[in-house]
Parts: structure tokens; C-alpha cells; sequence
């Protein structure tokens, strides 16, 4: 015999969220602002002035949260900033930036 959920649970069910997460770029000296503009653009679909903008704060503060989603996403979204490669702008650049997931504190 088969149950099914009140409409106050199934309410409930709906209103959960399931928890976010940032993925934070962090900043080095091995790429140039043209390079996280690029990376920015290309993979987050940022507008060129979003994407300056955060080329600024990561080179001011040392770190800046591209975006915001739920875990499986944001996960892939770090994965491709870790394999988007080298700045040829500069000899110096051996690889990609670097980027973190962290608990979003958002409600």
C-alpha cells in the first residue's frame, strides 16, 4: 500500500533549498588582468566590465567568488578555471589560476 505526503510536507519539500557554494578565484602573479577578463568571459558568460571588475578585487584583496550555485556546478565551474591554461602573455605562467569551493553564506 502505497503513502502519500501531506501537501504541508510536500510544501516543505519544495521550500527546501539545497545549500550553495562559491567558487573563489585566488589571486597570483602569473596572469595578467586580459587573462582573467578572457577566462571570465569565456567560461561564466561575465560581461567584460563584471569580469574587469573581479580582475580588480582578486588582485586587490587576493581573492574574489565568481559565482554562487549548488555544489555539482560549482565544482565544475572551479574544474574549468583549473584547466583553462596558461596566460601566453607572460613567459612566467606555467598553468591555470587557481580557485576554490567554499560554503556559500547565503540562506
Amino acid at each position: 500500500m502505497a503513502t502519500t505526503a501531506s501537501p504541508r510536507t510536500r510544501q516543505a519539500d519544495l521550500n527546501r533549498q539545497a545549500p550553495f557554494y562559491n567558487v573563489v578565484l585566488l589571486d597570483d602573479a602569473e596572469h595578467t588582468y586580459d587573462y582573467v577578463v578572457e577566462m571570465l568571459e569565456k567560461l561564466f558568460a561575465l560581461s567584460t566590465a563584471d569580469a574587469w571588475n573581479r580582475a580588480v578585487e582578486v588582485d586587490n584583496t587576493g581573492r574574489t567568488i565568481v559565482i554562487t550555485c549548488e555544489l555539482p556546478a560549482a565544482e565544475f565551474g572551479r574544474d574549468q578555471i583549473h584547466a583553462f591554461g596558461a596566460d601566453w602573455r607572460m613567459p612566467i605562467s606555467k598553468g591555470s589560476m587557481s580557485a576554490i569551493v567554499e560554503p556559500s553564506r547565503q540562506p
